[in-house]
């Protein structure tokens, strides 16, 4: 596992070109888990993800599910010292987004820190700023992002590193609503890009 404090040692916008000049091939490890092994539910959590929520964005504006419905949207769980999932994660949703063309518009990208210890709107803020795309950076009070972790069924474990720090494993999975917030699906960062494309322009005009 790359540890947090290892993706500090290079500058982010040098690593994001890294992951960008690779073709965005890393896998889906390090920070991340499986859903599918660590996110189990019980009987009573078979509905799919999703649910009401209240949070604020990088501007200190309150975001709730309301807010986001009218347009489908395509949301992701991780925190901004995330040194390889994440990054990458994002890097190819805004490829994806800018391939929609006229259709981007129709659609919104979210991004929720699942580390609000240290991730602040500004950091977050920053964080986005390296995608050439509009995403919506979302966080808030801890107890209402451990209730919406929990609503979407995203699986978060804080993983104290030997100097002191930590990491976070967490889904790495991009979750799909439609307009009417309605979970829709969810897609993989390493989807091949046509596939996915076709899929979020589906989404767009259903």
């Amino acid at each position: 596992m790359m540890s947090v404090s290892n993706a500090r040692t290079q500058p982010r916008g040098v690593a994001i070109r890294a992951l960008l000049a690779s073709g965005l091939a890393v896998g889906i490890a390090g920070c991340s888990a499986s859903p599918d092994t660590n996110n189990r539910t019980s009987a009573a959590e078979h509905a799919g993800p999703g649910g009401g929520f209240k949070l604020v964005d990088t501007k200190g504006q309150t975001v709730t599910d309301q807010t986001l419905k009218g347009k489908p949207y395509a949301i992701f769980f991780g925190f901004t010292r995330c040194p390889d999932v994440c990054p990458t994660t994002m890097a190819r949703m805004a490829l994806l987004h800018k391939k929609l063309g006229t259709q981007a518009g129709k659609m919104n990208v979210v991004f929720v820190s699942v580390d609000p210890e240290h991730d602040k709107r500004e950091d977050i803020a920053s964080f986005l700023s390296m995608f050439d795309a509009p995403v919506i950076g979302l966080t808030g009070d801890p107890a209402e992002l451990k209730r919406m972790e929990k609503s979407f069924k995203i699986y978060v474990e804080r993983v104290p590193l030997p100097n002191g720090d930590y990491t976070i494993d967490h889904t790495a999975r991009i979750l799909l609503f439609d307009r009417d917030g309605q979970f829709a699906d969810t897609m993989d960062a390493k989807e091949p890009e046509d596939q996915a494309v076709r899929r979020l322009s589906r989404l767009i005009n259903a």
